[in-house]
């Protein structure tokens, strides 16, 4: 089994799809990252030798900010944008869509599920005689 940056790859993937599995590498990374070093994409990660595998650290390391460096960093980000007062800041405090999405009606990923009865309060009951 490959381990690259601490991320156990899975081994029956190939290795273009495997490597995404690192926090701060997508697909076109991976494929960057393989033809690069001239592996081929349709290699399964078992079939790796142990000095590809040493080849894809070592570019990984030294040319990507993956896992918890990247997070670090996103989290120092929001931070900062809390810290100045910004509007972006105050949505990610407020846990709302930061980037211009509306909240009418979707939302639910970041505002959580419905809470209850708040629909029903605002309509008016019809009493029966």
């Amino acid at each position: 089994m490959a381990r690259i940056e601490g991320v156990n790859l899975p081994s029956q993937k190939r290795i273009e799809y495997a490597l995404p599995y690192v926090f701060g590498i997508g697909l076109k990374g991976a494929r960057d990252i393989l033809n690069k070093l001239k592996i081929n994409l349709d290699t399964r990660v078992k079939d790796l030798s142990d000095a590809e595998i040493a080849a894809i650290q070592k570019e990984v390391s030294s040319n990507y900010v993956t896992e918890g460096e990247l997070r670090k960093e996103i989290m120092l980000n929001i931070k900062r944008l809390q810290e100045i007062g910004s509007y972006r800041g105050s949505r990610h405090k407020k846990g709302l869509p930061a980037r211009g999405q509306r909240t009418k009606t979707n939302a639910r990923t970041r505002k959580g599920p419905r809470k209850a009865g708040s629909a029903i309060a605002l309509k008016k009951k019809v009493a029966k005689k």
